[in-house]
């Protein structure tokens, strides 16, 4: 756990737990490294744990991502048990057994794919939770509603966050999920469409990740990278214009602008060559096919995501005119 979760998520269940330990880290993007895996491994061995012990990750998708990659890897891997606390966590990190950290600036470098014995969703943990946190997450709903159901796409569109029924969109998004990860548990083929608008939202992450008062929220910078995403999928005539402009509206009425200056783009582009799913040094995306489907593998060029981010960028721009 981290500081955030031992104070506002562990004493809820504390006392269902039988004898144990806890580890705690500092909360944050920024500690998912392997630095921090040292010393949870370290902690870990003190402890004497051993390959029967069980391992319980409590909190958001950095405490899932590492705290599971530190339990595949212990003594050649131990079981564990993910209880997401965040909403991100609930309806995207915790489901489908990736596992891993950051390095070297790039998203989820070094990891693994291990399945937890358990997924133990708790919904009433969002009331811990900032609005900024629930927001993050709501960005993964977007995604599971456009990539798999046209009509969820079509019941959420026109409203706000406080007007959904996060529960009902909850389950919504771990059955999505768990039915393309069931199909596709290594990646192979399906489950890349899972990565729509994470090619250049990574990358604008990632880019911003080190820049304390401009960095980003996962979800926030997933939501610029489906807007690009989109652009892209218009631009090659795999969705309406219509389609565009409706996700673009839904995304921008939700999340406030983050300016991406043009003298960024060459090194966001370059993060992308970075990306999991390219192959053969070409920077390869998971497109909307039309509203409800996806089409995985099309070659994004650098010229095209820089035309993506001026198409984000474009509207508010032309508001400050």
């Amino acid at each position: 756990m981290d500081e955030n979760t031992e104070k506002h998520c562990y004493l809820l269940i504390r006392d269902f737990l039988p004898a144990h330990h806890t580890i705690k880290i500092k909360s944050g993007e920024e500690q998912k490294t392997l630095e921090t895996c040292s010393v949870i491994w370290d902690k870990m061995t003190s402890l004497n744990m051993d390959r029967h012990s069980l391992f319980i990750n409590l909190g958001g998708g950095v405490i899932g991502d590492m705290g599971g990659f530190c339990a595949a890897t212990y003594k050649r891997g131990i079981r564990f048990i993910q209880i997401p606390t965040t909403l991100l966590s609930q309806v995207d990190a915790s489901i489908g057994g990736k596992l891993g950290v950051d390095f070297k600036q790039f998203k989820n470098h070094i990891g693994v794919f291990k399945n937890p014995e358990k997924v133990i969703i708790h919904t009433p943990f969002f009331k811990t939770l900032p609005y900024s946190e629930i927001r993050s997450g709501f960005a993964e709903i977007i995604k599971h509603c456009l990539i798999a159901d046209k009509e969820k796409w079509a019941a959420i569109k026109g409203k706000s966050i406080a007007e959904q029924n996060i529960d009902d969109l909850v389950a919504h998004s771990i059955s999505v999920k768990s039915n393309i990860v069931e199909e596709d548990p290594l990646e192979k083929n399906i489950r890349k469409g899972l990565n729509f608008g994470h090619t250049i939202g990574h990358a604008i992450e990632s880019y911003y990740l080190d820049k304390p008062n401009q960095k980003l929220l996962h979800g926030e910078a997933i939501a610029i990278g489906m807007i690009c995403e989109s652009y892209i999928s218009q631009k090659l005539n795999l969705i309406t214009k219509d389609d565009l402009q409706e996700i673009k509206n839904f995304i921008y009425s939700i999340y406030p602008f983050f300016e991406i200056p043009d003298k960024n783009y060459k090194d966001i582009i370059s993060l992308t060559l970075q990306d999991k799913k390219n192959k053969d040094s070409k920077v390869l995306a998971a497109l909307l096919d039309g509203i409800g489907k996806i089409k995985i593998n099309v070659e994004l060029t650098p010229e095209l995501i820089a035309e993506s981010i001026d198409y984000y960028n474009a509207e508010k721009r032309h508001k400050k005119m």
